[in-house]
């Protein structure tokens, strides 16, 4: 069975799609796909057995395993042994989580990725941290300032440091109300972490930062947006600058 060929005239000049064959799996995954898009099988739901789904779409079991498997490396849905699959929530967050190997795998093999990385996230941070600065109520500062107390109690173990600096960042992410930006800060914090970890171990600039932070969060708790801005530039530029030099 080959493709097909429609001939089609454009401008005088006779031209060829072809139409292809769709497998069985593809159809399946699609099948399902919409099943989950139009609410059918929610978040949370359990996908019905193979036998069931063999029966409903008329396809062997080979497809329908395919199929489901795709979904599941796509984080669709959850396949675990000796337990039912399940449909994993939407959002913004599963779907960066999908890229996070690739990613990692990109920044170790492209020397430029870590620079483009860094000037996204201080384009990005900027951005951030104004609306957040805007947005800001008591209880965002208090978080805040919790957070950089419990930094500063880190000092001297470099891992609960810099889980610390990423909660700070997150928490100032989540201020936006804003799903997508706090999924996308989240995944770039990670996609630094390997390059973080080590240089903290030998940086010596836990204090910097502290004092960077201690600026930025001044900056918020003023509802000063361009404030927050310049603090949080200059808090970017400076480790950016360690970590391109030593990452």
């Amino acid at each position: 069975m080959g493709d097909f060929g429609v001939a089609a005239k454009s401008e005088g000049v006779m031209v060829t799609e072809k139409i292809t064959r769709q497998k069985l799996s593809d159809q399946v995954f699609e099948r399902l796909r919409a099943m989950i898009l139009t609410g059918e099988l929610g978040a949370g739901a359990i996908v019905p057995s193979e036998r069931a789904l063999m029966e409903r779409f008329g396809v062997g079991r080979p497809a329908v395993r395919e199929a489901l498997q795709q979904m599941h490396t796509m984080g669709l849905i959850t396949i675990a042994h000796g337990e039912r699959s399940r449909v994993k929530p939407l959002n913004a967050g599963a779907v960066l989580g999908q890229v996070d190997a690739v990613a990692q795998l990109l920044l170790s093999a492209e020397p430029e990725a870590l620079a483009h990385l860094k000037e996204a996230r201080r384009m990005f941070e900027a951005g951030m941290v104004r609306i957040a600065a805007e947005k800001s109520i008591e209880a965002d500062v208090v978080a805040l300032s919790d957070i950089l107390d419990e930094q500063r109690r880190c000092l001297g173990n470099p891992r609960a440091f810099i889980a610390a600096d990423m909660a700070f960042h997150t928490r100032i992410a989540a201020m936006t109300g804003n799903p997508i930006m706090l999924a996308v800060s989240e995944a770039m914090l990670k996609w630094l972490f390997q390059y973080h970890a080590a240089l903290l171990h030998w940086s010596g600039k836990e204090e910097v930062t502290l004092l960077e932070h201690a600026r930025i969060l001044e900056r918020i708790a003023a509802k000063d947006g361009a404030g927050a801005v310049s603090a949080m530039q200059a808090h970017i530029a400076r480790s950016a600058d360690v970590i391109g030099h030593h990452g």
